[in-house]
């Protein structure tokens, strides 16, 4: 099962740092995502770290955004720093059983519930 936490409202230019907790299953075995859907739009990528610690990022947060992993916590991590308004969207964080990262919501096994992140012009 896959938790996330930390969105929130906030306004642009400023930070969020979005969990995401993984229990029951072995987590340092997967590959861990970040996906965020607006209303209207289809569910995008957003960033993934694979089990080495390898990191893939959209063009629209590179720079902007940082995924992460904390093994010893089974959490992963999204920081967003300097937040924009078209940033606006749930974001969900997803779980991939296989080796190579992937950027299609349909390749990954595993999803959490999705948590609000709204900014603010």
């Amino acid at each position: 099962q896959l938790q996330a936490s930390g969105g929130g409202l906030v306004q642009a230019g400023d930070s969020l740092r979005l969990s995401c907790a993984a229990s029951g299953r072995t987590f340092s075995s997967y590959i861990m995502g970040w996906f965020r859907q607006a209303p209207g739009l289809e569910r995008e990528f957003v960033a993934a770290i694979s089990r080495s610690g390898y990191t893939a990022y959209a063009d629209s947060v590179k720079g902007r955004f940082t995924i992460s992993r904390d093994i010893d916590k089974n959490t992963a991590y999204l920081q967003m720093n300097s937040l924009k308004p078209e940033d606006t969207a749930v974001y969900y964080c997803a779980s991939r059983s296989r080796i190579a990262l992937a950027y299609r919501p349909d390749e990954y096994d595993a999803w959490g519930q999705g948590t609000q992140v709204t900014v603010s012009s």
